[in-house]
């Protein structure tokens, strides 16, 4: 679908796009002189609660999420809405506020934005931010030999699947949304603190799909250790249910060629590995010298950190148990 696209914008035509059109990554990077770049993204979905609030909060801290997973500060941010004429008007004024409250707690402001009608509800944000040029975190920018520290557990796709199919617990609905409202603000800190360069955030193509394509950038392989995973507390008994979502398949068809399991493993706990986050964590390589420092300031931050793998010569993904 994209193929067109690649015989009208040429890399090297735009030399101060960073990064953009050469490769996949979480946001496009304009560098405006030596010091500051502009990192630009946006993202939208339909909603995958049924709280109004929550589904605006959730999207609003997916956008914001890929500045941090570029090693961003996010600033300004615009609406991009598409809801239907009959829907009650307290059910959008909560969406949009939700999105509000969460940018503003990013330190974020939402300058206006564009809404037009549609007969599903999608709401997300155009969200814009800084980053220093030599300080960008990439896909591509793993090393062999670093640790692998991931930020929120999963889950977050097999529990919302759940939901839409009405055979979620409420409390279970609750722990999901606790996560997928957590910024990523405080992570992606940590990154740009510890000077890290290789680093995405945990969303559609899950952890082995976003996993691969860090792997693939930097021309590396993953070693994953299955027992070091986090997950949410619901995410076993909700897989084996088999409550996955489309695009679990979809992930699976795509990546899992790239992919060696532990012979161990049952099909939930591979299936799992597939599932498609909204709001996941970041996905970060972080040096071995450095690895003790950071989980201490991590924990010092009060930011969950789960070291669960590391880079090695060589290519796709291996789980181990």
């Amino acid at each position: 679908m994209l193929r067109p696209v690649q015989d009208i914008f040429k890399p090297s035509d735009y030399p101060d796009l960073l990064i953009g059109l050469e490769g996949p990554d979480d946001a496009a990077v304009w560098r405006l002189d030596d010091a500051r770049a502009l990192v630009v993204t946006t993202d939208f979905f339909t909603p995958v609660v049924d709280e109004a609030y929550d589904y605006g909060a959730i999207a609003a801290a997916n956008s914001l999420s890929d500045v941090y997973a570029m090693g961003g500060t996010p600033f300004l941010a615009l609406n991009v809405a598409a809801l239907p004429a009959d829907l009650p008007t307290e059910i959008s004024a909560e969406i949009l506020r939700g999105g509000a409250e969460k940018a503003r707690e990013a330190g974020v402001v939402i300058a206006g934005g564009h809404t037009v009608q549609d007969k599903e509800p999608k709401y997300g944000l155009v969200v814009i931010g800084f980053v220093h040029p030599q300080k960008m975190l990439s896909k591509g920018g793993l090393k062999a030999g670093d640790a692998l520290v991931l930020t929120k557990p999963l889950g977050f796709g097999v529990t919302t699947t759940a939901l839409k199919r009405e055979q979620a617990d409420e409390k279970d609905v609750k722990e999901v949304v606790g996560w997928m409202t957590k910024l990523n603000k405080t992570a992606g800190q940590l990154a740009i603190e510890f000077n890290l360069r290789g680093g995405t955030d945990i969303t559609g193509f899950s952890l082995l799909g976003h996993g691969w394509e860090m792997a693939n950038a930097a021309n590396l392989s993953l070693e994953l250790e299955y027992h070091k995973i986090p997950f949410v507390s619901c995410a076993r008994k909700y897989a084996e249910m088999g409550a996955f979502a489309g695009g679990l398949f979809d992930n699976q068809a795509y990546f899992r060629s790239h992919v060696q399991f532990n012979q161990a493993l049952d099909e939930p706990s591979q299936m799992l590995l597939f599932d498609p986050q909204t709001s996941g964590g970041l996905l970060l390589g972080v040096p071995q010298e450095k690895l003790e420092a950071f989980m201490k300031r991590a924990k010092e931050l009060e930011q969950p950190a789960w070291n669960i793998g590391k880079v090695k010569e060589g290519k796709g993904i291996q789980i181990v148990e």
